[in-house]
């Protein structure tokens, strides 16, 4: 779990570049030019350490240069502030795999809840990340760098923190009615 969220913070990190500096300074091509540096100096340290760049990674980096290139040929902010939307997406895709959250889940959970509720938890997740890659296209094109910068930030994570949640607290419940099952059967 902890590598998907280091993960999804290093896909991610351009786009708070650009908003940090965005809302800091109000200079347009200065935030675009420091996210798409933050993106080349990810691939430059990810070859250094000789890691491998992975389609994600790959897929961040070019969303920041094409984006950007976009944004600062237009001077028009919502080219960079969409490059969540198609990183939404491509997680989302991922997600529709059925079993994909099992390897996340550890022992306990996976050995006393039901497969097709992980694979409908799946779902879930996959139709929240959906959602929220709509949601962030949508105030991207028609609101202000402000709002989109509150949405992606406290939104879109407190949507996935709700969820999150929820979801830890019907695996709990599912997981106590099990264990009192059995111990109720051991019983008699």
């Amino acid at each position: 779990m902890k590598t998907a969220l280091v993960q999804l913070a290093e896909d991610f990190l351009t786009s708070f570049v650009f908003l940090g500096l965005f809302l800091a300074l109000g200079n347009l091509p200065l935030a675009v030019g420091a996210a798409i540096a933050v993106g080349i100096a990810q691939f430059a340290i990810a070859r250094w350490r000789q890691r491998r760049f992975d389609v994600m990674q790959w897929l961040s980096l070019g969303l920041v240069v094409l984006l950007g290139g976009a944004t600062l040929f237009t001077a028009d902010s919502r080219f960079m502030m969409a490059k969540p939307t198609a990183i939404h997406f491509a997680i989302g895709a991922v997600m529709l795999r059925p079993g994909w959250l099992e390897r996340y889940m550890p022992p306990m959970v996976k050995e006393h809840v039901p497969e097709n509720i992980l694979v409908a938890c799946g779902y879930i997740w996959a139709a929240l990340v959906f959602t929220v890659g709509l949601c962030n296209l949508y105030i991207a094109a028609f609101y202000s760098p402000v709002v989109w910068g509150w949405f992606i930030t406290v939104g879109a994570t407190g949507a996935k923190v709700v969820v999150f949640l929820v979801q830890y607290t019907i695996f709990q419940i599912i997981i106590r009615r099990n264990l009192s099952q059995v111990a109720q059967t051991k019983r008699t």
